[in-house]
């Protein structure tokens, strides 16, 4: 068929042609913007899951349900040698430019924006790799500029220790909510990368604002051991957050996803073929886009037949070993390596939610669990691969253990 009309958009955070399966969330975050609106104490939100599932779709499906109701946003997308200070100042600078038309008092905004930029140009002690000197936190301050075209305040924010300036802050960015009556949401995408003394500051003041009903919220993604990293840091945060797993579809929400682009182009799937791309994809929606593009690319009419399906699934799987799986192994040293393909041999199944037992691991490779512990925390660092209970490892990547039982040993 025509590849120009392909309805199917297989790429890294990009919107699909029709969000199936997520009607739960949508209409979840709907009463969290209503009840705030009203004055109701809400909590702030985590989404968690496998690489592939859709959390940042979501999270932008999100950050547009709040736009529609005149909110304040912004995103931050978070990296683990980076501080919050710089990305919060920006996303936040975004959320009051949307808010600024809507408030009668201009000197409101700049009195705000004051404090913005004084967060933003203090340097906290633990920036970066390590501590900065004096010297080295002015010579920061002189190479970034956040953009704000008023001068910095003083005494607010500016503390240098994130948590009380973050708490500050956000309570500051809250009032300028108030004013307009509406709110803020702030999205973090990959917060799991977000640094340790930075998340207990983030977690510090979501529960500051939890206390006083302020309008601001917090909306997360992360990988599955996102609560576990949010627990390390404040014990409190367990019930500070409202937690959704994010999952691969089911088999009716994998059904719309194919079914419904392809509807609007004219064209129809067998049932039978909804079965073999069901079987093929396993639910996972980045999966189903992959092997949605492929089919179609290969079907030479409607309605899709199973036939097309497997003709077109070693074009899907050649590109996904390439762009999605290929990507991520490469990134890995040898030693490294060594360890997921021992992680892919010892699991019994393609459901990569399924977790390995660390000891196992170490027994199969004849070595001391602690000395395999370098390659493993590098690998959760590099986010292949997640603990989400003491003792177990499991890949971040669906269908990532058979990728790897498939390929050639080349690496041992």
């Amino acid at each position: 068929m025509d590849p120009v009309r392909n309805p199917y958009a297989p790429g890294a955070g990009q919107r699909p042609p029709e969000l199936a399966g997520r009607d739960r969330e949508l209409e979840m975050f709907e009463v969290v913007l209503e009840r705030i609106a009203r004055g109701r104490p809400e909590r702030s939100l985590v989404l968690t899951g496998l690489r592939g599932v859709g959390k940042t779709v979501l999270l932008n499906t999100l950050r547009s349900q709040a736009i529609g109701r005149l909110w304040g946003t912004g995103k931050v997308e978070a990296r683990p040698d980076q501080s919050l200070r710089r990305p919060v100042t920006a996303a936040l600078h975004m959320a009051i430019r949307e808010l600024a038309p809507h408030h009668r008092a201009p000197d409101r905004i700049d009195e705000f924006l004051g404090v913005l930029k004084a967060f933003g140009l203090r340097s906290s002690p633990s920036a970066g790799s390590g501590a900065r000197s004096g010297a080295a936190a002015i010579k920061l301050r002189d190479r970034w500029n956040p953009g704000i075209d008023v001068p910095a305040a003083r005494g607010r924010a500016d503390s240098g220790d994130i948590e009380i300036d973050l708490v500050e802050l956000f309570t500051d960015a809250a009032s300028v909510a108030t004013d307009v009556g509406t709110g803020i949401a702030l999205f973090i995408d990959e917060m799991q990368d977000v640094p340790a003394d930075d998340i207990s500051a983030l977690c510090a003041a979501c529960h500051e604002l939890s206390q006083t009903g302020a309008p601001l919220i917090v909306v997360g993604a992360g990988l599955p051991h996102l609560p576990a990293v949010l627990s390390a840091s404040k014990s409190y945060s367990e019930r500070l957050f409202r937690y959704q797993r994010i999952d691969r579809l089911d088999r009716l929400a994998a059904d719309q996803a194919f079914s419904a682009p392809a509807a609007r182009e004219g064209v129809e799937y067998e049932t039978k073929a909804l079965d073999v791309l069901y079987e093929t994809s396993g639910g996972y929606p980045y999966f189903v886009q992959a092997y949605g593009k492929a089919t179609w690319d290969h079907a030479p009419r409607s309605p899709i037949t199973p036939a097309d399906v497997r003709v077109a699934a070693p074009e899907a799987e050649a590109e996904l070993a390439v762009g999605f799986f290929g990507s991520r192994y490469d990134r890995a040293t040898p030693a490294e390596r060594e360890y997921m393909r021992t992680m892919a041999a010892l699991a019994e199944a393609d459901d990569m939610d399924t977790a390995v037992p660390t000891a196992e691991i170490a027994k199969s490779l004849g070595r001391k669990p602690a000395s395999l512990s370098p390659a493993r925390d590098a690998l959760i660092k590099k986010g292949l691969i997640y603990s989400g209970e003491r003792g177990t490892v499991a890949f971040t990547v669906p269908h990532f253990g058979r990728y790897l039982r498939s390929q050639p040993a080349a690496d041992a």
